[in-house]
């Protein structure tokens, strides 16, 4: 995707959007009316694009995006449901739909209904299911074709904690373990937490920040929670030193330190760095133990306080 702008009357709905994504597991992030549902709409096609390229499995989706949808699985946050028809019905219905010949739709679904954990609920009305079993059914749609590509849209909404986390492993597991590439559109952080290794962040309609889960361990300002007893004064003086600025909660300092500022000075002696803390915090942790050690400070606890993508992610929209 390159150059994407769309708008459905006026007003711009999403702004000179690109990306290319790797076959894995993505989180798409944003606050509502960020043009999230709107991004996974052009990804489809389903809406004309007149502005920017979408290329989705080597094809242009302005022209070529019925081809291209043979390929890819769709599970809406509403909808998808037939009234009066039954679960196997409804998906096998759907591989025809797809171009699949009609006995071997109805195997497929029967086999993706048995995936999802639907076999026993298969010939029910689908009026009749569950919030959680409609959105098994709808993931069902998705898979019955054997796309190479699943966009879910809020997949988990309106479940409870144990739908929710049975939904999510059943997507974890066709993104890990069976390879397909998946994009997550939801507003739950932890869904993405659970699920993907990759993040794209919406505000506004802009492409805000894209980076990996883990990334915000990786952050350049980090948070280390120390505690000790001894010359507070020549202790605090040489964090300063370093570029820290430090509060106390309860009987802990917190010392935040710049990473980036902290790593290009050459006042650093090497020796700070310590190789049991995951980079860059070890470089934190060795250069606070450095100050302590000087100022014969004892040390009773030193760690660099996890950072969530929930705090990263309010960071970035609330920017």
């Amino acid at each position: 995707m390159s150059n994407l702008n769309f708008a459905y009357l006026k007003d711009p709905v999403l702004k000179n959007v690109s990306f290319t994504l790797k076959q894995g597991a993505v989180g798409l992030l944003g606050p509502n009316g960020s043009g999230k549902t709107t991004l996974l709409r052009c990804l489809l096609g389903q809406v004309p694009l007149k502005s920017g390229q979408v290329e989705v499995l080597g094809l242009d989706m302005a022209n070529r995006a019925r081809l291209a949808r043979s390929g890819l699985g769709w599970m809406p946050e509403r909808g998808g449901i037939i009234p009066g028809m039954s679960g196997v019905g409804l998906v096998a219905y759907l591989g025809q739909l797809s171009g699949m010949p009609t006995r071997d739709a109805m195997q497929r679904a029967h086999e993706v209904l048995h995936f999802v954990g639907l076999a026993d609920e298969r010939y029910r009305k689908c009026d009749d299911y569950s919030q959680g079993m409609k959105q098994r059914l709808k993931l069902a749609q998705a898979l019955v074709h054997d796309p190479t590509w699943l966009f879910l849209d809020e997949p988990t909404s309106g479940l409870d904690p144990r739908g929710r986390v049975s939904i999510l492993e059943l997507i974890r597991d066709l993104a890990w373990n069976k390879g397909l590439g998946v994009i997550l559109s939801t507003h739950l952080l932890a869904d993405v937490e659970t699920v993907c290794k990759e993040i794209l962040v919406l505000r506004d309609g802009e492409l805000l920040a894209r980076e990996t889960v883990d990334a915000a361990g990786h952050a350049p300002l980090q948070i280390f929670e120390v505690e000790g007893f001894g010359e507070e004064a020549c202790f605090l003086a040489g964090l300063e030193k370093l570029g820290a600025s430090v509060t106390v909660d309860k009987r802990l300092m917190l010392v935040k330190l710049d990473m980036q500022k902290l790593l290009s000075n050459p006042e650093i002696p090497d020796t700070a760095v310590d190789d049991s803390v995951p980079f860059p915090a070890a470089a934190g942790v060795g250069a606070i133990l450095s100050v302590a050690s000087e100022c014969g400070y004892a040390l009773r606890r030193v760690r660099c306080r996890p950072v969530s993508l929930a705090d990263e992610f309010y960071k970035m929209v609330e920017a």
